[in-house]
């Protein structure tokens, strides 16, 4: 079991905080108001933070240091992106996701890393995809005899700057599309794997542990 942060007690924040309690994780709230608190249920678990979600000190109340996953779900875009950042590049938590109202600051976050989903888009299944490590290949698609799915693959940052048919070889899969700056390319011979990127492929349902483990992992580098 894992133990997870959510800053803003809203509708989605507590939508995702009762699904990981039911989970059996360790949860946390964040919320500047602490009458938000009201709307999560009278057996959460969880602790309840009340404090800004990108104060250093607000953030270890909560156990960011021990956190797998930060999901920053409030109404205000810029205090989601800065606990964000705060809770990725202080805290170093591995798994990090905003919500956004304005879509067309996508591609600025995701220039830094950041992994957004805009408000028109949003739902509490698209941050569970991103932050549950048993859902680190979640499937959008299957054919018609249930052998292949089409997911969302997991990766090691280790393996930024690795081509996506490096990829393909070591994970055994075929890379479909990649959505790149919250748009969807088709990839070429030599097309990397960059900071921010979701990968799509195809995969035999009867690997897809297999491959969460492999891709889970840095690469291992030929020394030059």
């Amino acid at each position: 079991m894992a133990h997870y942060v959510i800053m803003g007690c809203g509708r989605v924040g507590v939508s995702l905080a009762h699904t990981l309690d039911n989970a059996g994780h360790t949860v946390a709230v964040i919320d500047q108001d602490e009458r938000a608190f009201r709307r999560l249920r009278h057996t959460f678990t969880g602790r309840k933070v009340t404090g800004v979600g990108f104060d250093r000190v607000t953030l270890k109340e909560a156990g960011i240091e021990e956190a797998y996953a930060f999901a920053a779900v409030s109404s205000g875009d810029n205090s989601n992106i800065l606990a964000t950042r705060v809770a990725r590049e202080t805290f170093h938590v591995p798994h990090v996701v905003a919500r956004i109202y304005d879509p067309g600051r996508a591609e600025i976050y995701q220039r830094l890393g950041i992994p957004t989903v805009a408000a028109v888009r949003w739902s509490a299944d698209q941050v569970l995809r991103r932050i549950l490590p048993e859902q680190s290949i979640n499937g959008d698609f299957r054919e018609s005899s249930g052998r292949l799915i089409l997911g969302e693959l997991s990766l090691h940052e280790g393996w930024l700057g690795t081509t996506l048919s490096g990829i393909e070889q070591a994970a055994e899969v075929r890379i479909a599309y990649v959505t790149r700056f919250g748009e969807g390319i088709l990839p070429r011979p030599d097309t990397s794997y960059q900071q921010g990127d979701v990968l799509h492929a195809m995969m035999n349902v009867e690997r897809t542990s297999e491959i969460s483990r492999i891709l889970s992992v840095a690469p291992v580098r030929e020394k030059q």
